[in-house]
């Protein structure tokens, strides 16, 4: 059978996805290139459709195709932005849904237009208001977590009271601390909210403690809320966990309005691969940054973490480049650092970004309070 002939009003506005596709040849690939139109699309193939707007409008369309010096090809499929339905889980679904489970294709970049974008909340913050916040118009920021799991929320927020006296600018917890029993999530908000507000009255500095709102559905607003109102300064969230689309209903709750951190745990399933997945650009940079994540986390390279100096620039791109409206929004790289190798950090990263040093700032030395204030006197003498 061939579908009936059907004509649709679209606005004729366009998304591009850039695939990465390994084949045998040029032929294989832009056959695989074509199955990517169909398969995200109307999911059937190409003789049972009839020469009408579902196969000239709603059906992807190969914008560029052609070979990259590694051996593998390049194809840049355009989508109608009405096939999104302007849902964020819809948009996840055309750009890799079915495809994600085939070998060798990955998506390489987004390219969305004004009048998709518009359909999406974006960064509450950014870079300018998170600066704002924190009164640091010009130097790098800092970030810490607070560790280990295990420990009470007395002894936590004693941690979080240390590291905000010495002057850091955000405090994390760790992405493992959710409700247990040793350390309940509103007791462990409401002690280390206090203790940093405590720290930020004796200084003068304005740190930013950042509970983890990581939870079931149901629990993440709740969880949120009761941060905001024990006085917590952001909020730390794991999309790959809870899904893109809990980070941006956090995002658009305006009870909430906090900036938000997006940690990747899980989305090194995307990255892991060459041929497979998503690029980092898009997975730490452009979908925190179109959900409304403030700043990504993600590992620098050099550390414990098999990321690539080309990754962290992707993630760097990502995080910048011109998207419509929205601002740029700050990279967090961590995962292994240290303060010895903060000069280098910053000789890649430049101002704008996010140094957090978890593990190493504990291991500096006996004084937390003082590895903290070295940490700050070092990020300091980037901009005098």
């Amino acid at each position: 059978m061939i579908f009936p002939p059907t004509t649709l009003a679209l606005s004729g506005e366009r998304f591009t996805v850039t695939y990465q596709i390994r084949a045998a040849d040029e032929a294989e690939a832009l056959a695989r290139a074509r199955g990517i139109c169909l398969e995200q699309t109307v999911e059937t193939p190409a003789t049972l459709l009839a020469n009408d707007d579902i196969r000239g409008q709603v059906v992807g369309r190969i914008e560029t195709f052609g070979p990259q010096e590694d051996g593998r090809f390049r194809a840049a499929i355009s989508y109608a932005v009405e096939t999104t339905a302007f849902e964020l889980t819809q948009l996840l679904n055309v750009v890799f849904g079915n495809t994600a489970m085939q070998q060798g294709i990955r998506v390489l970049n987004l390219d969305l237009p004004a009048a998709l974008l518009a359909h999406f909340p974006g960064p509450r913050f950014g870079q300018p208001g998170l600066r704002a916040l924190l009164d640091a118009p010009r130097r790098p920021l800092l970030g810490t977590a607070l560790k280990p799991m295990g420990l009470s929320a007395r002894d936590l927020a004693d941690l979080a009271y240390e590291i905000a006296l010495g002057g850091v600018d955000v405090i994390k917890e760790d992405h493992g601390f959710t409700n247990q029993p040793f350390a309940p999530f509103a007791e462990r908000v409401q002690r280390c909210a206090e203790a940093v507000k405590r720290a930020n009255q004796q200084t003068g500095f304005h740190c930013l403690y950042a509970p983890n709102v990581t939870a079931p559905t149901d629990e993440i607003l709740p969880r949120a809320r009761l941060a905001r109102a024990a006085g917590a300064g952001a909020l730390m969230i794991a999309p790959g966990l809870t899904g893109w689309d809990a980070l941006c209903v956090l995002r658009q709750a305006d009870d909430v309005a906090l900036p938000i951190l997006s940690h990747p745990a899980l989305l090194g399933t995307y990255v892991a691969s060459p041929d497979q997945g998503i690029a980092h650009r898009v997975v730490f940079g452009k979908l925190p940054r179109l959900a409304g994540a403030d700043a990504t986390i993600f590992v620098n390279y050099g550390g414990r973490f098999p990321f690539t100096r080309a990754d962290c620039n992707g993630v760097i791109a990502g995080v910048t480049a011109p998207m419509g409206a929205y601002p740029a929004i700050f990279p967090m790289p961590g995962g292994g650092m240290t303060l010895e190798r903060l000069p280098e950090m910053h000789a890649f990263y430049g101002n704008n970004v996010i140094f957090l040093v978890a593990g190493g700032l504990y291991a500096h030395g006996p004084d937390l309070q003082e590895s903290a204030r070295q940490f700050r006197r070092l990020a300091e003498s980037f901009v005098l």
